[in-house]
């Protein structure tokens, strides 16, 4: 059985930087897409990023406006999530999804494997 596990969350001010890390178990990283996806309170679960299985292809939502970068490293079994020039709205608890069919959709109801989330906050 495939789990993943999210860390790297924490509190930083506006215009830090976080890392956030997706560590894999139970089956090679390779046959998966993976997504990051995120929710604040009293929002629906959005859509920030993914990378497919093969050849790595990227997709980002708009907001990320080039400040977030994924990367994966299959040998380590790991997806990273790295955010710089935080702003407040960033504020949310962020998921990584893994999608079997090796995709990097929008659609979180691709996403066959959900972590438990890790909190990022980010104050003014």
């Amino acid at each position: 059985q495939v789990e993943v596990v999210e860390s790297g969350g924490g509190s930083v001010q506006a215009g830090g930087s976080l890392r956030l890390s997706c560590t894999v178990s139970g089956r090679p990283l390779k046959d998966y897409g993976a997504g990051w996806f995120r929710q604040s309170p009293g929002k629906e679960r959005e859509f920030v990023g993914a990378i497919e299985c093969c050849g790595g292809s990227l997709k980002y939502a708009r907001f990320v406006e080039g400040r977030f970068t994924i990367s994966r490293d299959d040998a380590k079994n790991t997806v990273s999530l790295q955010m710089n020039s935080l702003k407040p709205e960033d504020t949310a608890v962020y998921y990584c999804a893994l999608d079997s069919a090796g995709g990097r959709s929008r659609l979180s109801n691709r996403y066959d494997v959900w972590g438990q989330g890790t909190q990022v906050t980010v104050s003014s």
